[in-house]
């Protein structure tokens, strides 16, 4: 077993499900609470990206962020069942982490505006907050939905990799 997710990544991922979860359970009301956590996801984003850049090999978005046309060949390609594994992050993972990211950073963004006295009780802003919300529920549901799928196909349970930093090691046609 490779050591891939790191604690940070690790902890980041468990706590930005954690707090977009509690901002969407306290959605209603424009409570205290609800801003508290949709600011813990903004700062939980912006340590992140930080991470991104300074982090563990796997954690970089150098190693996993690829190009549109290598995700959607990816895709394609497990259309045919003939997909590769990866090791850290496939390449249509790594293009949902970014829109994952910035759905999340919208999210947090839009709500922030709601409490400034240049958007305070415009209808636009909270539209837009809303369906930035609505988005990342959406993305998720397709990110949960890879991850059920990669595990199935390539025999490794992802979820408990995102727990115990632990994926198998590359072999044969893996890609590193």
């Amino acid at each position: 077993m490779l050591r891939v997710w790191d604690p940070l990544v690790r902890l980041f991922h468990w706590s930005l499900v954690g707090s977009f979860t509690f901002a969407w359970i306290t959605s209603e009301g424009r409570s205290e609470v609800h801003q508290w956590a949709g600011y813990a996801a903004a700062l939980l984003i912006f340590l992140r990206l930080l991470w991104g850049f300074i982090g563990t090999p796997y954690a970089r978005f150098s190693q996993f962020v690829r190009s549109p046309k290598s995700a959607l060949n990816y895709l394609l390609a497990i259309l045919s069942g003939s997909e590769a594994r990866y090791v850290g992050h496939n390449p249509a993972g790594g293009i949902m982490i970014v829109v994952l990211l910035l759905a999340v950073s919208a999210t947090a963004f839009s709500g922030w505006m709601m409490t400034t006295d240049t958007y305070y009780g415009e209808d636009w802003v909270q539209i837009l907050h809303s369906l930035c919300a609505d988005a990342v529920v959406v993305l998720v549901l397709m990110h949960v939905a890879g991850v059920a799928l990669a595990s199935f196909r390539h025999r490794e349970n992802l979820v408990r990799a995102m727990i115990t930093g632990r994926k198998r090691s590359a072999n044969g046609s893996d890609i590193a």
